[in-house]
């Protein structure tokens, strides 16, 4: 629990102590703080994999071997990779809403010093509750900008999807699972493996696969009001 606290202070803190932001800011952050949980949650049913898959053989180099073919893949790692991609794609506007404010503070400096007329070229942003908001009605390149981050998103919960149901799922099935291991001696041409714990590591990524589908309809549908409200 201590690790999943560590991990939400900084997105928390980032979320709320701002002084740039823009539309649906707190929703993203707050998801990203939910699919942090999911994960630490998750992944429990998972600790213990290599106790959990068993063979019919007595020799445990059988097993092992068995194991390392059945799941050739880092679960837990691929789970935590695509969650960094998450960030940063939330990254991503982040860092254009600060580019943003620090161009309109050096523009209003020179403003001042140069004692130029105020209007020459259009804001970006709106102040709101003291805040920097990007005001999207104002400036396209904001629109695309963000539209393409929650686009990456989209595409980065796609794969998640994909890889959930496709790579992950099949792995823990509750069919007997047939292992060839005639490459060593002492074991057995066929060995009949089983993985233990299946309902557990199935609703773990079922729930997974529920914040997957949630995300991505949001996005789709922030997309579809964006293109709608900000660009046509």
């Amino acid at each position: 629990m201590a690790a999943i606290v560590t991990g939400l202070i900084p997105i928390l803190r980032t979320a709320v102590d701002s002084t740039a932001t823009y539309k649906a800011r707190t929703v993203w952050f707050g998801l990203l703080c939910i699919r942090l949980v999911m994960i630490f949650l998750a992944q429990f049913p998972w600790k213990a994999l290599n106790e959990d898959f068993q063979c019919n053989g007595t020799e445990t180099i059988c097993t092992k071997f068995c194991f390392n073919k059945h799941f050739d893949q880092s679960i837990i790692m691929t789970w935590h990779f695509l969650f960094i991609l998450l960030v940063l794609s939330v990254l991503l506007m982040e860092m254009y809403s600060s580019h943003v404010r620090s161009s309109i503070l050096r523009k209003k400096q020179k403003e001042m010093v140069s004692h130029t007329e105020e209007g020459d070229s259009v804001d970006p942003t709106v102040t709101v509750g003291g805040k920097m908001m990007i005001d999207l009605h104002n400036s396209k390149k904001s629109v695309l900008v963000y539209l393409f981050s929650v686009i990456l998103r989209i595409i980065v919960e796609g794969l998640f999807v994909y890889i959930l149901l496709y790579l992950v799922l099949p792995k823990v099935s509750e069919n007997i699972y047939l292992c060839d291991a005639h490459e060593f001696d002492k074991c057995s041409p066929v060995h009949q493996c089983v993985v233990r714990g299946v309902a557990e590591k199935r609703m773990s990524v079922l729930s997974l696969l529920f914040i997957s589908a949630l995300v991505i309809i949001y996005s789709g549908m922030f997309c579809l009001y964006s293109i709608c409200h900000y660009l046509c």
